[in-house]
């Protein structure tokens, strides 16, 4: 009788081909919503450490919630990453917070293409445009 080959541990290549799709996918989510979470905290925490005012005045923190005080575009979060400004670090946490099902959706569309499955590809692919389109018309807003 022959022994039985040894039992390998699937990789994350394996899991991406075959039955464990979902288990990559959820760790993908898993992973980003840590992460945007974790960008928000320590935005937070930068911006009441360099603003202890904050804590006792009102005002202060009336300004600190006002619509204008918050980074409103792209080159706005980068200048304010650059000056390590705790609201510019929130806004980059919140972004890759809304990245994250985008990214899941183009990393599906990867998977079905490798696999050849046509009917998948385009379904996600249309769920990408769709979203695509939504980003792009919420800008012309």
């Amino acid at each position: 009788m022959n022994p039985d080959p040894p039992v390998q541990a699937p990789s994350v290549a394996a899991g991406v081909r075959g039955i464990g799709l979902e288990i990559v996918i959820s760790e993908l989510l898993r992973w980003g919503v840590i992460a945007s979470t974790s960008l928000i905290v320590v935005g937070m925490a930068v911006t009441f450490l360099r603003h202890p005012d904050y804590f006792q005045s009102t005002e202060a923190l009336q300004r600190l919630t006002s619509p204008d005080r918050a980074p409103h575009s792209l080159e706005d979060v980068l200048t304010g990453l650059r000056d390590v400004r705790g609201t510019a670090i929130e806004m980059v946490g919140l972004l890759s917070l809304i990245a994250l099902p985008v990214a899941r959706v183009a990393f599906s569309l990867v998977v079905f293409a490798t696999r050849k499955d046509r009917r998948f590809v385009w379904l996600s692919g249309m769920v990408l445009g769709l979203l695509t389109l939504s980003f792009l018309l919420g800008r012309a807003e």
